[in-house]
């Protein structure tokens, strides 16, 4: 079969602060990628010098790996978000854009756009860089977990996340002080089970692909299972399918509802927990999952929920950015430009 006449370029970073996407990843993309396109390519992106040398490339579609590049360091107003740049250029991309990327990369942003949004979310505490609570300041009940406001993979988690008391509280929030540049956020710990949720529009541009799994983390000394960023390296949790369909159902919904929410777009990954009363929470979401064969959440719900390969799950995602050109250009000619970001519901 022939291949279709199409340049698409793979970006991705070799930061790992910044990086979605990891080498090993974007090779089989690539891989995947060539066998159907004339021309693919994977273009890595450290600083402004890169981005030139994509627009050199005049791709006609671009794999995004990496949502902003920091030129200053800490500074997070030197930040280029890569929809933003790509949309300024006139390059077409996968995934969501930079409104949704800049709520999902802000957790403590993010739940408050949930909890606006009428979805439930655990009741939180956001602290500044290096900043210390007070007691007074965690007016819901213990546990609690603290994390970062940003970063994947588990960043920043451990088993000292979960913490019983203020003492515990302020040992940890130190410790993140000193780990990360990150702010932290202290929230109610939800004691459910936990579900990873893959959402993938549908190619006929109506409706998604709502995909959960089950992950069960190993259990700690202390009797816990939270997954650390060590649990998450060593892929040691299991995942199984949700075969109760009332909480698939719940899920489902909550899930889809958290995705429409924060703006996301094409495809991306929620994350839940159960409260000790068997109800659904937001936790946070990740709009460039891990796309990692036989490791990555999103992958395996794909193939545990409908049987998407992951080779065809790529392919899928590649149809969905040339979908958004061809709509976009359709109803450019129509005059429907308000009808670009169309609200669509799960079907």
């Amino acid at each position: 079969m022939a291949k279709i006449k199409k340049h698409i370029e793979i970006i991705r970073t070799s930061n790992p602060v910044l990086r979605s996407l990891s080498k090993k990843s974007a090779l089989a993309i690539c891989d995947i990628l060539s066998s159907h396109y004339t021309s693919v390519g994977i273009t890595v992106i450290n600083t402004a010098d890169d981005l030139k040398k994509l627009l050199i490339n005049k791709p006609d579609l671009v794999f995004v790996g990496m949502k902003f590049l920091t030129i200053d360091g800490l500074d997070p107003d030197s930040r280029i978000w890569l929809p933003d740049f790509l949309e300024k250029h006139g390059l077409a991309y996968t995934g969501s854009g930079s409104f949704a990327y800049k709520l999902e990369h802000d957790k403590q942003r993010a739940k408050k756009t949930i909890t606006s949004s009428g979805i439930d979310t655990s009741a939180f505490l956001h602290l500044k860089h290096g900043e210390l609570p007070k007691e007074t300041d965690i007016n819901f009940n213990y546990p609690v977990f603290i994390k970062p406001t940003s970063g994947g993979g588990g960043s920043g988690i451990d088993q000292s996340s979960y913490a019983k008391d203020f003492v515990a509280v302020l040992s940890k929030v130190k410790s993140l002080g000193f780990a990360s540049n990150s702010d932290v956020i202290i929230e109610e710990y939800m004691p459910g089970r936990e579900f990873s949720v893959a959402v993938l529009k549908h190619n006929s541009g109506i409706g998604y692909f709502v995909m959960p799994l089950e992950l069960i983390a190993p259990l700690s000394g202390r009797g816990i299972r939270i997954l650390t960023a060590k649990t998450k390296q060593a892929d040691t949790e299991e995942f199984l399918p949700v075969n109760d369909m009332v909480i698939k159902a719940r899920i489902c919904t909550l899930a889809l509802d958290a995705f429409l929410a924060l703006g996301a777009k094409d495809f991306g990954r929620i994350d839940i927990r159960l409260d000790k009363d068997g109800v659904p929470n937001f936790l946070e979401a990740n709009l460039i999952p891990s796309l990692t064969e036989d490791y990555g959440n999103f992958p395996k719900a794909c193939q545990m929920n409908e049987s998407i390969a992951y080779e065809e799950m790529i392919m899928h995602i590649v149809r969905l950015g040339f979908d958004n050109i061809d709509r976009g250009a359709k109803l450019i000619r129509k005059g429907a430009v308000d009808e670009l970001s169309p609200l669509v519901k799960y079907a």
